[in-house]
């Protein structure tokens, strides 16, 4: 990928720029048993994100988001691909050289309780961070945990707490002021809000849009819920089967999808007017297996506008129009079948 060129839908130079990341996992038969066959968790995947930018990553549960998110903060080791920070690679790094990196990125977790230490206070969860990068007095430290906990709403007498006597939406507000800790400049959210009451939900959002404004800093946001995506993302990249089939900014990902997979997801929200009526588009069949993958397109076996060409050539994630990126062969031969005159991006509510 070229920075802030085409082949990242980026305007900007990227702070993280990830060129073809691959995790497979192997599946032995045995304890001491060859490698029968591999699941495709995360395959070839490309994608940038600028400074005080938050990337949107959407897809059905099993897609490897999760795991895209991990390999990309050196908590699983990728099997190919490479990821760079500010244009300097770091996927090979290993111990001290790769501490410094760690420091600028961090994460937050779904599961806001089983992410803490429950032997810990409130306090020292926080304070670890800190201690482990910086040496800096312990009134300093005191000092900035009090202050991390104002910026994320908690109070100071739930300083001495354990994580057990926290709300799950006070859980995830601790878990947010110990990644802002060491002082980060990107974050990788990891379904933070989906564990939470919808009231909670938006809390937590409006935080996290609140202490970028403040620190300047960039989000790989994983969720399910598009609503919440829409509302926090400045891009969107939808991700199917361990591999990304579109990326878009928000406006032009929600307003013209260009998959027939995005478009799926999208007509599968709720609209909240009794009045408007909406044809939803039902995908058949289940999502098919990572370790026994089609041929051809990987949705394919679910599209409604697949052709002979989805069945046995992969497509490629490139420009459908600028900064608009989508792996599709229904955009490069909009005419190649009937069914593709009405395909992804044409279809509107009642049409399908």
């Amino acid at each position: 990928m070229t920075a802030g060129g085409p082949g990242t839908g980026l305007t900007r130079a990227p702070l993280l720029e990830v060129s073809g990341l691959t995790k497979h996992y192997a599946i032995h038969r045995g304890v001491f048993g060859r490698a029968r066959a591999q699941v495709h968790a995360v395959d070839e995947v490309s994608f940038a994100i600028a400074e005080g930018e938050t990337l949107g990553l959407v897809g059905e549960s099993g897609c490897g988001k999760s795991t895209l998110g991990k390999t990309v903060l050196g908590l699983i080791e990728p099997t190919a691909g490479a990821v760079a920070w500010r244009g300097q690679r770091i996927d090979r790094l290993k111990g001290r050289a790769m501490r410094p990196y760690r420091r600028q990125m961090q994460a937050v977790f779904q599961d806001p309780y089983a992410s803490l230490n429950p032997r810990m206070r409130a306090a020292d969860i926080v304070a670890e961070p800190i201690r482990n990068f910086e040496r800096s007095a312990r009134p300093q430290i005191q000092q900035r945990v009090l202050s991390l906990f104002e910026k994320v709403g908690l109070r100071a007498d739930q300083m001495p707490k354990y994580p057990y006597e926290f709300s799950g939406g006070q859980r995830q507000r601790l878990g947010i002021a110990r990644a802002l800790a060491p002082r980060p400049k990107l974050i990788v959210c990891d379904e933070p809000v989906s564990a939470l009451d919808v009231s909670v939900q938006a809390q937590v959002i409006n935080l996290l849009v609140d202490l970028q404004r403040e620190f300047g800093l960039s989000y790989l946001f994983v969720a399910h819920d598009l609503a919440v995506v829409e509302h926090i993302s400045h891009r969107v990249a939808v991700m199917y089967l361990g591999r990304i089939v579109e990326i878009a900014s928000t406006r032009a990902l929600f307003g013209n999808p260009l998959h027939p997979y995005t478009e799926a997801l999208l007509a599968a929200v709720p609209v909240p007017d009794p009045t408007v009526h909406r044809t939803r588009l039902i995908l058949p069949g289940d999502l098919p297996s990572p370790i026994q993958l089609p041929a051809g397109c990987r949705f394919h076996t679910r599209c409604p506008y697949a052709f002979d060409r989805c069945r046995v050539e992969e497509p490629v994630l490139k420009e459908a129009v600028p900064t608009h990126l989508v792996a599709c062969h229904l955009r490069e031969v909009p005419s190649a079948t009937p069914s593709a005159a009405h395909g992804p991006g044409g279809v509107r509510e009642g049409s399908i």
